[in-house]
């Protein structure tokens, strides 16, 4: 009885939506990939299933901690959080949202196929308190654990095992379960159709527990790789909204009536990576050792990237140059240590022949054509960059899901790759944790070079447990300059996010680059 007047209520506001439609259309450059929140770490996948997933505590127009499936929570001792769970939620098919849905959540999320372990980290056991309560008890304090949990949505336990989809399906080996393709939430949309690289829709939730602020009646996403035509489907009138805007278009759209864009600095940094584990490299012309585990050849290349010709002529001044992993707007961020080394095409090749590469070497460059600002135009920059030091680089620019399939673990399949990354704790601790610790399943499961430095990560667990804010902030510019030192990346600059919409578009940009659809309007 509850699914058939979930569905009566489902089907009314549907149908009410066709009187007095307020009808949301936006489109971006790649897809989702998959509707299960656990299957990839990866911003666009989380912020879009964040509309029909929601998490324990959730973040505000200003990224702030708030509540959400937790109605509160409390630290009961260093070694433990408490969340409450909110008693009036219900799942979009009637059924009650428990603590048991929270804990085989939790436990579904640190299994096989998750890409999101890495937010329980530092947990040590979950435990049910009662059907609304429950602990979550870590290892060392974890001041920053309530933040790791804002990406994190919860799921039906029971309609993940009536549908066989208590197993993430792992989105690397292009595995798929029911959960890859069907949704079903708490949260204040749920799935109506989905044609992946195609087109997904969305309904508002009847069932919702929390006051809409938006008007919404139904949300189409369309999938409009070509730059050109994503632009030109916004002129027209086709869609209200497009989510990844070329640098190119920007001046255009702006000066277009009842056109606007939407701008303002991001959190993510955009970076390459090097192979620094294999004694071999998997794709290079170098046989029997591995250049990137030398520092001098890392560096090298460092010096050989022209920064300032990537910002000004790639991403049309839309970028903040970076020498650092993580940057402004991230907890640890301070300016002062943020350097990187000056353009030195001379010093570079005298350090590739010192390493014994007088006449440079060939590696293939792994990079996503569909993800980042300009992330393909960005690579062929480097190309160019690294030939006038010898290094040879063949470009492997694919789509983002082939990419990531290739580049992520388990697999690491890539030598030399282009990557970016947003702190989902807004905490530096988040980036140098997954991005450079030494990879053991949980930590550095984003580190796809494979460094490893026994003192860095020292460093990072005593950053995760450290409370006293000047200590903390001492030990994450330690670690910082290390990798620094070490060149464990090439970091390039930190993107803007741009968005264009319709006029009669209300929305919420946030530095996270993430788009809760609660918070979109339409109309004058």
């Amino acid at each position: 009885m509850r699914k058939i007047f979930a569905a009566a209520l489902l089907a009314g506001t549907m149908l009410a939506g066709i009187a007095n439609a307020n009808v949301f259309r936006w489109a971006n450059d790649g897809d989702v990939n998959s509707m299960d929140p656990y299957t990839r770490s990866e911003t666009f996948l989380l912020t879009f299933n964040a509309n029909i997933y929601e998490p324990l505590l959730r973040s505000d127009r200003e990224l702030r901690l708030q509540a959400a499936l937790a109605e509160r929570w409390e630290q009961v001792n260093p070694l433990t959080w408490r969340f409450h769970i909110r008693r009036n939620v219900r799942f979009s098919d009637g059924s009650p949202l428990t603590a048991e849905d929270v804990v085989f959540s939790i436990a579904r999320a640190r299994g096989p196929g998750s890409n999101v372990a890495a937010y329980f980290a530092a947990v040590a056991e979950v435990r049910k308190v009662d059907d609304f309560t429950v602990d979550l008890v870590t290892r060392n304090p974890s001041p920053i654990l309530p933040e790791e949990l804002t990406s994190f949505g919860i799921m039906s336990k029971a309609w993940l095992e009536r549908n066989n989809a208590a197993r993430v399906a792992d989105l690397t080996s292009r595995e798929e379960n029911f959960a890859t393709r069907n949704a079903m939430g708490t949260g204040p949309f749920v799935l109506v159709s989905r044609e992946p690289d195609r087109r997904t829709v969305l309904a508002p939730n009847p069932l919702w527990w929390d006051r809409p602020e938006h008007n919404l009646t139904r949300v189409e996403f369309n999938v409009i790789a070509n730059d050109a035509t994503r632009v030109a489907a916004l002129l027209s009138g086709e869609v209200d909204m497009i989510y990844t805007v070329p640098p190119q278009d920007m001046e255009r759209i702006g000066r277009t009536p009842n056109l606007r864009i939407i701008q303002g600095p991001e959190l993510r940094t955009i970076y390459l990576g090097m192979d620094q584990m294999r004694p071999e490299l998997l794709k290079s012309d170098v046989r029997g050792r591995n250049p990137f585990q030398d520092v001098r050849v890392r560096r090298a290349m460092y010096q050989a990237i022209d920064i300032e010709a990537i910002r000004t002529r790639v991403m049309r001044g839309q970028a903040r140059p970076t020498g650092q992993i993580f940057g402004p707007g991230v907890n640890g961020f301070v300016e002062a240590n943020d350097t990187r080394p000056a353009v030195d095409l001379e010093g570079a090749r005298r350090l590739l022949a010192e390493a014994g590469y007088p006449n440079g070497f060939g590696v293939t460059l792994d990079c996503p054509n569909d993800r980042y600002v300009n992330d393909e135009a960005i690579c062929t920059a480097v190309v160019s960059m690294l030939a006038r030091i010898g290094v040879r680089v063949t470009l492997n620019a694919q789509t983002r899901v082939r990419f990531f399939a290739e580049v992520n673990g388990p697999r690491y399949n890539t030598s030399f790759y282009l990557l970016g990354w947003t702190p989902n704790t807004y905490d530096a601790q988040n980036a140098l944790f997954n991005l450079a610790g030494t990879r053991d399943g949980t930590r550095g499961v984003f580190n796809n070079g494979g460094y490893s430095n026994p003192r860095f990560d020292a460093l990072v667990s005593q950053i995760e447990v450290e409370t006293t804010p000047a200590r903390r902030q001492a030990l994450i510019t330690e670690a910082s300059r290390l990798l620094q030192e070490d060149v464990a990346y090439i970091p390039l600059h930190q993107q803007q996010v741009v968005w264009a919409s319709r006029s009669n578009i209300t929305l919420q940009q946030q530095a996270d680059n993430g788009f809760p659809l609660r918070l979109v309007r339409v109309g004058n």
